[in-house]
């Protein structure tokens, strides 16, 4: 039987999981100690002492590059926006109760990437304007997608299958837009498009950190009527849950994540599809869990670019390159899982 810590206070009752506790205290130690790792460096390595002089003011201007303006805003990054992939991600595959209902399965970050792409190789846009399209490219994608799931009914099923057809036919725009535009702009663009934590700054940490702060909070809160809803829409409208604004709000919020996270890194594969799964397996819970799943995709993250920088030092891959090929095998794993079960 799985114990539970009950907490009060003055209008407020809720009833902590220990399980699930523990499992967020050791992911939080996990993403710390990989934090950690990147700050030390795979290639150029800056001590420990080094680095405690260089966060006490001191250093040699090199080091201090290096560490204040070059990893730790990529480990922030990487942190923030693998967080804001498992939440999003958490989010829609419990909405729709299908594992293969993630943003990223589903097109949702395509369309970011897309919004993105056409900013970038057609109009000539910034990071700033590109982020910009990005959001409006996966809010604009969601939109699409229900829309014309919603013409047939609106089923689970059939919002998996609208996305991933939609998907696909943003890959074949991004795909003609890149072959139109020059060498040095289409080469940026497919970097950009598979993902990646190369060169972000701070600029992207304040983003991606404000975004989390606005959006991530009323999610965590609106987690409840989430797992109320997992039970069926007629259950939560007993337990007297407002299904159609409790599903548009969390649908609302977790798009917004969704795109924010892909404006700043790029569509990383599938970090929002593994990484709820993984937080539910460790937690044991029946349903998924917003948390947990957040500070899952932040560890994922995190570790995948660390491998990325590792696999051919001194030259860096693109973390979304080592995301694919996990991704992909884990993929086809619950892909046979599903099969097996007979829910797909």
């Amino acid at each position: 039987m799985r114990r539970r810590i009950p907490l009060r206070a003055p209008g407020v009752a809720l009833r902590l999981d220990l399980r699930t506790v523990g499992v967020a205290a050791a992911l939080v130690v996990v993403a710390m100690l990989a934090a950690g790792v990147a700050v030390v460096g795979v290639g150029v390595r800056l001590p420990p002492a080094d680095i405690a002089e260089i966060l006490t003011g001191g250093g040699r201007r090199a080091d201090r590059f290096l560490l204040l303006d070059l990893r730790l805003p990529r480990i922030s990054v990487g942190l923030l926006a693998g967080a804001a992939f498992g939440l999003s991600g958490a989010v829609f595959q419990s909405l729709s109760r299908n594992p293969l209902g993630s943003p990223d399965i589903i097109g949702f970050t395509t369309g970011s990437a897309s919004g993105a792409v056409l900013a970038i190789l057609v109009f000539g846009a910034g990071p700033g304007v590109a982020a910009g399209s990005a959001i409006a490219g996966g809010v604009l994608t969601a939109i699409v997608v229900y829309g014309l799931a919603a013409l047939g009914g609106g089923g689970i099923r059939r919002i998996v299958l609208v996305g991933i057809g939609i998907a696909a036919m943003l890959v074949a725009v991004n795909s003609y837009l890149i072959s139109r535009a020059r060498l040095e702009e289409a080469t940026a663009a497919t970097v950009w498009l598979v993902g990646t934590l190369n060169g972000r700054t701070w600029e992207y940490a304040r983003l991606l950190g404000l975004a989390l702060l606005v959006l991530a909070v009323p999610l965590l809160l609106l987690g409840r009527r989430l797992r109320m809803l997992e039970m069926g829409d007629d259950v939560a409208r007993a337990l007297g849950v407002p299904v159609r604004w409790s599903r548009m709000a969390l649908v609302g919020l977790a798009v917004a994540v969704c795109a924010v996270a892909t404006a700043a890194t790029g569509p990383v594969a599938f970090v929002a599809l593994s990484a709820p799964q993984i937080a539910r397996r460790l937690t044991g819970a029946a349903g998924l869990q917003l948390l947990p799943s957040a500070l899952t995709g932040a560890v994922l993250l995190v570790l995948s670019d660390l491998l990325a920088q590792w696999l051919l030092a001194p030259a860096q891959l693109p973390v979304g390159v080592v995301t694919g090929a996990v991704g992909g095998a884990y993929l086809a794993w619950l892909l046979s899982l599903q099969w097996r079960k007979g829910t797909t």
